[in-house]
């Protein structure tokens, strides 16, 4: 937040005016929203003669530690299940004659074991630090508002629709090159369901707590 922007709206509010007021002038000056209501919500809406300053959110090391494991285990989680229904797809559609068949087979068990595996570990890992950091966050509500929270999930977001746009891509050209197969149309459909479900729930999440920092 710009200092200069602190000060103005801290020495308006000292002076009685009304926040739209405040919000209208800044708005004709050039100020954008979102900034304006960043530095409007940096004061407690409380009868007081002086302005109230709202607690800063404060990112300690414990919950730096827990949303940066939380999302490496999200990511893991979405990377494992992907890899385990391609396995499922691949044994279903398995041609016994190729060349390659035995050494196929045998990778795709393994693949499907260690896919398994790693949704056994990091998804539970995953549930509980959503649980601890939602409990969190309940408390003490300026937490959700921590700017390395906020990174992670434009961040994921990010990640997301990229790979979403690289699936609809290459589902584009093979379909123009005539090359399109059972098993590659239902793997694009696996990639937008795992990818689209979790861009979904963090892009509800990002527009959640953007309305907490409005009221």
């Amino acid at each position: 937040m710009s200092s200069e922007l602190d000060s103005f709206v801290k020495d308006s509010l000292s002076q009685g005016l009304e926040r739209s007021a405040i919000r209208d002038v800044l708005l004709q000056a050039g100020w954008r929203e979102d900034e304006l209501t960043n530095a409007l919500s940096a004061y407690a809406e409380i009868d007081f003669p002086v302005p109230v300053p709202k607690p800063k959110p404060y990112l300690q090391a414990r919950e730096a530690f827990l949303y940066l494991v939380s999302f490496i285990a999200l990511y893991a989680t979405a990377f494992s299940l992907i890899t385990l229904i391609f396995g499922f797809i691949d044994r279903a559609f398995f041609d016994p004659l190729s060349y390659r068949g035995a050494y196929q087979r045998e990778f795709l068990s393994g693949a499907i074991v260690t896919a398994l595996s790693s949704i056994i570990i990091t998804f539970p890992v995953y549930l509980f630090l959503m649980w601890r950091l939602t409990k969190d966050s309940a408390v003490y509500p300026e937490r959700r508002q921590s700017r390395l929270r906020k990174w992670l999930t434009y961040l994921t977001l990010v990640v997301g629709s990229s790979i979403i746009v690289g699936d609809l891509i290459t589902l584009l050209a093979k379909l123009l090159g005539g090359d399109l197969t059972v098993p590659f149309i239902l793997k694009v459909l696996t990639i937008l369901l795992v990818i689209g479900s979790i861009f979904a729930y963090y892009l509800w999440d990002l527009r959640q707590s953007e309305k907490v920092d409005q009221e």
